[in-house]
């Protein structure tokens, strides 16, 4: 049975990723993308869904812009090192010929699961912002999503923006916070398992090889993403986070799991940490803030070979 989505997403060039396999998928039909700061600002993160559904051929799919900046703080600014200063590679698309729907991120949300009720997950890619506002506007969504896969977070090992924290849940604590309290079925994909997904140089040549508008978009943008990654690993590759959040919708028996009681610091050093709650001792959790009755489903591993394979399988 289709699974209708909704991404929230900064694109970014993992994200080009991931809405291009959610988009190929037999498993997901994507009912619409709401855009969010991130790896670029609100706008050009607009801009570029709306490119990125011209490539694909789907442009019949609504795009929401979302908020500009965190829920309590300022947006701290792109990371043009990584995702290019377009976001986009540094390619630089012409601008997308449609535009934004009027409804905010958080309305179109709030719409859609309203209209129906557990039949929408929601997949957050990017800062948690959108989806708490959302909350915010109607709680009783919580009730009324299927489920939320997001990519975001650090359970049991460190962080990527500092040792504590991955940048996702890092940019937006507080909304992080929020969602991670809402009580509905939520799934973690974070780097617990995302940095052990990695496509080698010669999976990487596969989307140049392919005949697909969406690979050869894919094979254009990927450069200077694979020459940071290449820095960070010390050797060629590059890591898979926002298409493994997909992956794992789609095909949740190549991945393993662990339920945790999850709290979100929203303060001091560890800023953006995801504390889970790994054993009781003889101190129980509830006297610490968490919540032992809504746990969280955390990703810990992976078949990454098959993970891998299964993405190239669809997008190339």
């Amino acid at each position: 049975m289709t699974e209708k989505i909704i991404i929230d997403t900064d694109p970014g060039v993992d994200d080009t990723l991931a809405i291009f396999y959610a988009l190929e998928s037999e498993a997901l039909e994507v009912v619409g993308l709401t855009s969010v700061f991130g790896n670029v600002d609100t706008k050009l993160a607009t801009q570029n869904a709306l490119r990125l559904l011209e490539i694909a051929g789907r442009s019949d799919i609504p795009v929401a812009q979302g908020t500009k900046k965190p829920l309590d703080r300022p947006y701290s600014g792109p990371v043009p090192h990584i995702h290019g200063e377009d976001g986009q590679g540094n390619i630089h698309l012409p601008p997308p010929e449609k535009k934004p729907i009027d409804q905010s991120a958080a309305e179109f949300i709030v719409e859609q699961v309203a209209a129906h009720p557990g039949e929408i997950s929601l997949v957050p890619i990017g800062p948690l912002s959108n989806i708490a506002l959302a909350l915010r506007l109607r709680p009783q969504i919580a009730n009324e999503v299927k489920r939320v896969v997001l990519m975001g977070g650090a359970a049991l090992v460190q962080g990527n923006i500092n040792p504590a924290s991955e940048a996702n849940i890092y940019n937006d604590p507080e909304a992080a916070d929020i969602v991670f309290s809402a009580g509905w079925d939520i799934t973690m994909v974070g780097l617990d398992v995302t940095h052990k997904i990695l496509m080698s140089q010669d999976q990487i040549a596969r989307f140049e090889q392919s005949n697909k508008k969406t690979s050869q978009h894919i094979s254009n943008v990927l450069p200077l993403y694979v020459e940071f990654a290449h820095k960070a690993l010390g050797k060629p590759g590059m890591y898979l986070h926002d298409p493994s959040a997909i992956a794992y919708m789609i095909n949740p028996s190549l991945f393993e799991t662990q339920q945790y009681p999850l709290k979100v610091e929203t303060q001091g050093i560890s800023r953006g940490k995801t504390w889970v709650w790994t054993q009781t001792m003889d101190f129980p959790p509830e006297n610490f803030g968490f919540d032992v009755d809504h746990k969280v489903t955390v990703v810990l591993d992976a078949d990454c070979d098959a993970v891998i394979d299964s993405m190239l399988e669809k997008l190339t």
